[in-house]
C-alpha cells in the first residue's frame, strides 16, 4: 500500500481550451482538452496507475485486489468495486451548455446508477469569466418547459462572476453552468449523468443542434430559489479550512508556506489531495514519499494513518474524502 498517481484520461471537446497541457506540464500536441479526469471508476473510463508497484493497474481491479484497505470498510460495502468519487479540471474556452444532475433516487430509478452531486473550485479565471448556478427567480415546470421552448430560459436563471478561489457546492437538481475563462477543479459522484437543458442554438461540427434533454431535466430541477448560491468561506494559512461537508463528499483547502502533519487516524476513507498551485511532498505513516506539484492528485490508502505535507515554498492542496 502506497500514495498513487494516475494517468490522467484528457477529454477532447467543442468548448475546450488549451490551458490543461500547460497547467499539469503535460507533453503532447493535443487541441481544446475540456477536461482531465485525473481519478476516475466511470465504467468505461477507469484511471490507471501511474507509479509504483501497481502501475498499470485499473482502478476497479485495484479495488478488487486491496478492498477496505485502499478505499475503507464503508465504501467497499456500499460501492464495491466502483470508486465514489470522481475528480477533474476543467477547462472552458466557450460557454457549457446549461445542465442539471438527477439526485441518487431519480438517477437509480432511471439509470441504475448514483446521482450527480459535485462541487467546483475555481482555480484561475479570465476577465469576465462567470458561471450559472441556480435559479433567479421563482419558476414552476410548466414556464421552465415554456421558456426552453422560446428560447428564454436565461432570463430566469443566476449568473456569479468569478474569481480565483471562489467555490460552489452544486447539489443534485441545481442548474449550472460553467462559463467561457473559467478553470476549475470538479469533485463529484462517481457518475456521468447529465441531462443538457439549453446549448445557446449550437450546431455541432455537422451542423446539428446538440440534443437537449427537456422532459428528464423537468423532473430532476430543484425549483427552490435561493438567495446566495455562492459558498462562503474564510481562507487561512498553514491550517485546513474546510469547503464543503456534504453525505457524497468534505473537501477541505490547504493554502501551506509550512509543515503540517495530517491525522487521518479516525477516518477509514481514501484521502484524495489535487494539487491546484505550486508543489509538495508527501510522507506517509508507512515512511513513503511521493512529490506532487501543480496540476497532479495523489490517492491516499485509507489504511494510511497519517500524511506529513512538507511544502516547497508555497503549495495549494484541495484534500477530499467520502
Amino acid at each position: 500500500m502506497y500514495m498513487m498517481k494516475f494517468d490522467p484520461i484528457l477529454k477532447q471537446t467543442l468548448w475546450g481550451g488549451d490551458k490543461i497541457n500547460d497547467y499539469k506540464h503535460l507533453n503532447n500536441s493535443l487541441t481544446h482538452i475540456g477536461e482531465s479526469w485525473e481519478i476516475s471508476g466511470v465504467p468505461g473510463h477507469e484511471s490507471v496507475v501511474a507509479n509504483g508497484p501497481w502501475k498499470g493497474t485499473a482502478l476497479p481491479a485495484l479495488i478488487d485486489r486491496l478492498g477496505a484497505d485502499l478505499v475503507g470498510r464503508d465504501n467497499y460495502e456500499r460501492f464495491g468495486t466502483l470508486f465514489p468519487l470522481l475528480v477533474k479540471f476543467i477547462d472552458a474556452r466557450l460557454d457549457l451548455s446549461i445542465q442539471v444532475h438527477p439526485d441518487d433516487r431519480l438517477a437509480h430509478e432511471r439509470h441504475g446508477c448514483p446521482g450527480k452531486n459535485e462541487m467546483w473550485y475555481v482555480i484561475a479565471a479570465e476577465p469576465g469569466a462567470q458561471l450559472c448556478a441556480g435559479l433567479s427567480h421563482p419558476i414552476s415546470p410548466e414556464e421552465y418547459e415554456r421558456r426552453i421552448a422560446d428560447g428564454s430560459i436565461e432570463d430566469v436563471l443566476c449568473f456569479h462572476k468569478l474569481q480565483a478561489g471562489d467555490v460552489f457546492h452544486i447539489p443534485a437538481g441545481r442548474v449550472h453552468s460553467i462559463g467561457a475563462g473559467a478553470f476549475i477543479a470538479e469533485i463529484q459522484q462517481t457518475s456521468d449523468i447529465t441531462y443538457r437543458i439549453y446549448d445557446y442554438n449550437r450546431r455541432d461540427d455537422n451542423g446539428r443542434l446538440r440534443e437537449l434533454h427537456t422532459e428528464w431535466a423537468r423532473d430532476a430541477i430543484d425549483y427552490t430559489v435561493q438567495a446566495d448560491y455562492r459558498t462562503h468561506y474564510t481562507p487561512h494559512t498553514n491550517e485546513p479550512v474546510e469547503l464543503v461537508s456534504s453525505p457524497h463528499f468534505t473537501t477541505s483547502l490547504y493554502d501551506l508556506t509550512e509543515d503540517m502533519h495530517c491525522d487521518y487516524s479516525e477516518l477509514d476513507t481514501f484521502i484524495i489531495y489535487i494539487c491546484t498551485k505550486g508543489a509538495a511532498t508527501l510522507c506517509d505513516d508507512a515512511g513513503g514519499e511521493l512529490a506532487i506539484s501543480q496540476g497532479e492528485t495523489v490517492l491516499i490508502p485509507a489504511c494510511t494513518r497519517s500524511v506529513h505535507i512538507r511544502p516547497d515554498g508555497h503549495v495549494c492542496l484541495l484534500e477530499s474524502w467520502c
